[in-house]
């Protein structure tokens, strides 16, 4: 609509003469977003983007849709006979309009401030949501390219992470079988899409989603709140299985994000478009002109290898997008070429007679080439605003690679676009970005957050995402060895998402603080869709609040979460598939002991950092791991404050030239173990005979 309507110059002079229009950027301002997405949701059955609403001066919404074309056609009225249309009803029928603007907002504020029947989920809901959201996603399950459900194909990484979690608990309530079934299924997923066009195989990172069924031909655009996900799920698998597949293409994201998507001072900007110049003043953009390759470029580049990377990537001279009708419809790419694999290395090398890291080698020594003719053409629009709410996925991801990587064999090679950094320099990128928003979006006096940054703080405040997804981000810092001082904002921050958001009568939170009166609507958001909902990762982040504190908070905590999940009952009843994070959130929290492995020692030794990553090294969200150095002060007043046993076993199992781990649970602690190997095999029990 850009191009075809608001270029246009005849539609330029009906919206000046009759309209005022006003643009908004949704991710600047999520919370107007919703208000008339959820609108036209109800009114249409469904929404998308583009937008276009038509609201009242006092901003009620009259009429509303998607996409129109700018002229009559696909059976569709177009833009300018429902400008026409409005002005019509605008002039004859404003008060009927106005009217039914005004009922629609309170029938909608009404439905969307949902309120708990009782203060818990009923004994036996958690357990029967969980396995009922993993049926119908088996279900949908495409067990030819991978992925749940049809085309266009989004890499909706809740449902992986429902999937994995639903595996870890058949496996522990011993159903190996159904375990394996649903960690396959997630594998081969995960697999096909690392293969795919969605993944940008030369520069790292995915595209936005497929249009096709194959992961082949994606939406170009890449955003950070995928980047952030995918990469935690890829560590996930690799947990599991040990396979440096995965944990290569967890680095591949988060050395594209390091290489292009972080500014100076540590914020990691949030997307870059889908569509290009082809060349150096080219009048018009084209979608994935930065991505795409015809043999030809291939042939100049490569020379007498060419041959050996077109028949990797499926290259051909007519352009590759024919593997389904839905790749290309329009027929945009002709004689243009998506790189995907669809034949495996190892078979691949083994045809060429050389052993599979030489041929991974010199495929990457191809893929550095074509990235360095690539890095000339003209770039894909950078959106370098920092939002706090996918700063904190991106925060989690780092922070986590920074000790699941360690578990690669010594000796693992890597190519492009792989680094191949000490896993460390990843928590420094967590770090960095964390002080970012600490000092330009955070007001320590009023312990508030700001959304975004762009040239400076935006006026827009922080919302519930902002606040959740920050806290679940800095909760995994802690964990992974960061300061206390993480934990401790991590703990400040929930105390202001309490007051700004928390429905305390009601149970759960709003979406916004409801201080901006020309936002029409408080909604409490359940849906995990491309980003999980702020509602399903408060549950969680409340969950590992009181594993951690034992304090008077840790009860306030245990029932938030407990109220929060009881408003989203019926949902989680009857559309578990809708919301996957909240059902894992909803098992969590009746899980009757969670694992806690109190890690004491000095920070900066070897032997504590070692212990730290085998605390890491399997893949269990029942486990909180506790670090702490008695000899730093700050942390044994912390811990003195807050969980009092915690502290005395800290003060005594400390000792100078080691560090120690208790695996408690059941108020049942293991004896102190000092070898990193000892913890590792103690924390994989349930996990080994999965691969």
């Amino acid at each position: 609509m850009e191009v075809e309507s608001f270029e246009n110059e005849e539609v330029a002079k009906l919206l000046n003469d009759w309209f005022v229009s006003i643009k908004v950027d949704r991710e600047e301002r999520p919370d107007v977003d919703k208000v008339y997405m959820t609108y036209v949701q109800v009114l249409h059955g469904g929404g998308g983007w583009p937008l276009s609403v038509f609201l009242s001066p006092d901003l009620k919404p009259l009429l509303g849709g998607t996409y129109f074309p700018p002229d009559d056609k696909y059976g569709r009225p177009g833009f300018k006979t429902i400008l026409r249309k409005v002005k019509d009803a605008w002039d004859n029928k404003r008060d009927m309009l106005v009217k039914s603007g005004s009922f629609a907002i309170e029938q909608l504020s009404e439905a969307l401030s949902t309120s708990a029947g009782a203060n818990q989920l009923p004994n036996g809901l958690p357990q029967n949501a969980l396995r009922l959201c993993a049926e119908k996603l088996s279900k949908s399950y495409d067990s030819r390219f991978g992925g749940f459900g049809s085309a266009p194909k989004f890499p909706r990484p809740v449902e992986i992470q429902l999937m994995l979690y639903h595996s870890k608990k058949l496996e522990e309530s011993g159903k190996p079988g159904g375990a394996k079934e649903s960690l396959k299924m997630v594998l081969f997923s995960l697999q096909c899409m690392a293969r795919g066009g969605i993944h940008d195989h030369i520069g790292g990172g995915f595209h936005r989603y497929s249009v096709d069924e194959c992961w082949h031909v994606p939406h170009f655009e890449k955003m950070l709140y995928d980047q952030g996900q995918l990469a935690n799920v890829y560590l996930d698998a690799f947990s599991i299985t040990r396979d440096v597949f995965y944990s290569f293409i967890s680095r591949d994201i988060l050395d594209y994000l390091r290489r292009d998507m972080i500014g100076s001072e540590g914020g990691i900007f949030s997307a870059e478009d889908a569509d290009s110049a082809e060349f150096e003043g080219a009048t018009r953009k084209k979608e994935g002109a930065f991505y795409i390759w015809t043999r030809k470029e291939i042939d100049d580049i490569l020379g007498e290898h060419a041959s050996r990377f077109k028949e990797h990537y499926y290259v051909k001279p007519s352009g590759n997008c024919d593997l389904s009708r839905m790749s290309d419809p329009h027929n945009e790419f002709t004689g243009k070429n998506v790189l995907i694999e669809r034949s495996d290395s190892s078979a691949l090398a083994s045809k060429l007679g050389m052993p599979i890291q030489e041929y991974l080698d010199i495929l990457g020594e191809y893929k550095k080439k074509l990235f360095d003719v690539r890095s000339k053409r003209p770039r894909p629009h950078l959106d370098d605003k920092v939002i706090v709410s996918w700063n904190g996925l991106a925060i989690s991801s780092f922070a986590r690679a920074s000790k699941i990587l360690k578990g690669e064999p010594q000796g693992t090679y890597f190519n492009v676009p792989v680094v191949g950094c000490d896993p460390n320099e990843y928590m420094e990128v967590a770090e960095k970005a964390a002080n970012f928003i600490r000092r330009h979006l955070y007001n320590e006096q009023t312990h508030r957050l700001q959304h975004s940054f762009r040239n400076g703080p935006s006026k827009a405040p922080g919302f519930l995402d902002d606040y959740a997804f920050l806290i679940s981000g800095l909760l995994d810092l802690f964990e992974c060895g960061g300061s206390t001082d993480w934990l401790v904002w991590a703990s400040e921050l929930q105390d202001m998402q309490d007051e700004l958001f928390l429905d305390r009568e009601g149970g759960a939170y709003f979406n916004t603080p409801g201080e901006d009166p020309s936002v029409l609507l408080r909604v409490k958001e359940d849906h995990d869709g491309a980003e999980p909902s702020g509602n399903s990762v408060s549950a969680i982040n409340l969950v590992r609040l009181f594993s951690m504190i034992t304090s008077s908070k840790s009860d306030h905590y245990r029932q938030n979460a407990e109220h929060l999940l009881a408003v989203f009952e019926t949902r989680l009843k009857d559309m578990a598939m809708a919301v996957p994070l909240m059902c894992c959130a909803a098992d969590m929290l009746s899980v009757p002991w969670r694992k806690q492995v109190v890690l004491v020692g000095h920070r900066a030794s070897v032997e504590f950092e070692n212990m730290l990553a085998a605390a890491h090294a399997s893949y269990d969200p029942n486990k909180t791991v506790i670090p702490i150095d008695p000899t730093i002060t700050a942390e044994m007043e912390f811990w003195e404050a807050n969980n009092s046993k915690v502290s005395v076993m800290a003060r005594n199992n400390f000792a100078s030239d080691k560090a120690v781990a208790l695996v408690c649970q059941n108020f049942t602690c293991s004896p102190p173990i000092s070898s990193p190997k000892s913890l590792e095999d103690l924390l994989s029990k349930n996990t080994s005979s999965l691969v």
